[in-house]
């Protein structure tokens, strides 16, 4: 493999991986700690993110429990829960805060699935930069005689495939959570 696509793998790597946590928060119909997981809660005066303050579990398919570790801080982690509008029922117990996932209308899935386009599409245009950012290294190094234009032609055949390859593994990605989102 070249030497200009392995100095960028990891930033195509990168990308795969925003993708797959970007699109986890996306919620499927069933209980799922990732569609928690950016929320900063104000405690002790600190923005802190949720799990840091408190365990998330699943209670079962429809139901999520945050348990704060301090009773003190409980209703700000409710108030940050519902002001995030993440669509869930949220109930304070007294010692912990139940969320509800509630069912989901086909129009509510059709909408996510929309919005997994869009996240599709930003993955697709990140992977794009990069590739341009190798293009442009590879022609200077033609240019400026470190390369020959044999290994010119050849290295942008392998920064092709590895374009297609991480495009590849986007599109499995993206089918794999639309079939999440549309199974009833």
């Amino acid at each position: 493999m070249n030497q200009f696509l392995l100095a960028k793998k990891t930033e195509f790597q990168k990308v795969i991986e925003f993708f797959k946590k970007d699109i986890g928060s996306l919620r499927t119909g069933r209980a799922n700690t990732a569609v928690l997981e950016g929320i900063m809660v104000e405690a002790y005066g600190v923005q802190t993110p949720l799990v840091g303050v408190a365990n998330v579990s699943i209670a079962d398919a429809r139901s999520i429990i945050v348990s704060p570790w301090d009773r003190n801080i409980i209703k700000d982690v409710e108030k940050t829960i519902v002001e995030a509008g993440l669509g869930l029922g949220v109930v304070n117990e007294g010692d912990k805060i139940r969320l509800t996932i509630p069912a989901m209308t086909e129009e509510n899935r059709k909408d996510l699935v929309k919005r997994l386009n869009e996240k599709t599409e930003q993955a697709k245009i990140s992977v794009r930069q990069t590739r341009e950012a190798v293009k442009s290294a590879i022609d200077k190094a033609e240019k400026d005689k470190a390369i020959s234009e044999d290994d010119k032609f050849r290295f942008m055949e392998e920064l092709e495939e590895e374009v297609k390859r991480v495009n590849e593994e986007l599109k499995t990605t993206r089918d794999k959570k639309e079939k999440d989102i549309m199974t009833i």
